[in-house]
């Protein structure tokens, strides 16, 4: 009888969990925003060392980034975030709360307010476009204080939906870091 293997993507999840790094990668929907959460959580309570949190993704919803965000800002252990490929809108947002911030070199970051779609009563309108609005207030707060650019920049950024490179945030405060490439290995004769 044959043991079952183990799909590679169980076994490349088990394999980074082990090595303690949790991943975003691809929309910041709830339910990555729970995955990711729980093992950050489960990570936390498991030891004592820093978390890598690798992040390449388009964003989505602000109460799936703020679940993330919240989580990142009550552990008990630093989460260090890898930036990779893309980060844009509230996934910009997770990373820039991490205890220290590292991009790849082509890594592109893009500041824009998530999109909203709702159905409501016309007499509940009101109310949740203000709730809306508080909450992108927030994001912008999250995103100003975490990188040490003023609001009123951040906003702005936003409404643009500006786009800057690793090396741009980097000067911007959003990241601490940007990955130096290795000098090429010279073939010895």
């Amino acid at each position: 009888m044959e043991t079952p293997r183990p799909e590679f993507g169980d076994w490349l999840e088990g394999f980074l969990f082990d090595r303690r790094i949790a991943v975003v990668r691809g929309p910041l929907d709830d339910p990555a925003a729970t995955r990711v959460a729980t093992e950050l959580m489960t990570l936390d309570a498991t030891g004592d060392s820093a978390v890598t949190l690798q992040i390449d993704s388009p964003g989505g919803p602000l109460s799936s980034a703020f679940a993330l965000v919240d989580v990142i800002e009550m552990l008990g252990v630093p989460v260090k975030a890898v930036c990779l490929g893309r980060l844009e809108g509230t996934a910009v947002a997770v990373a820039a709360v991490c205890s220290h911030r590292l991009a790849l070199p082509h890594t592109q970051f893009r500041f824009c307010d998530p999109e909203v779609a709702f159905e409501a009563p016309a007499s509940q309108v009101k109310h949740t476009v203000s709730s809306h609005l508080a909450m992108v207030r927030r994001f912008h707060e999250v995103l100003a204080r975490s990188s040490g650019t003023p609001l009123e920049e951040v906003e702005r950024w936003c409404a643009e939906g500006r786009y800057l490179t690793a090396e741009e945030a980097h000067r911007a405060g959003l990241v601490d870091e940007v990955a130096q490439r290795p000098a090429p290995l010279r073939r010895v004769r």
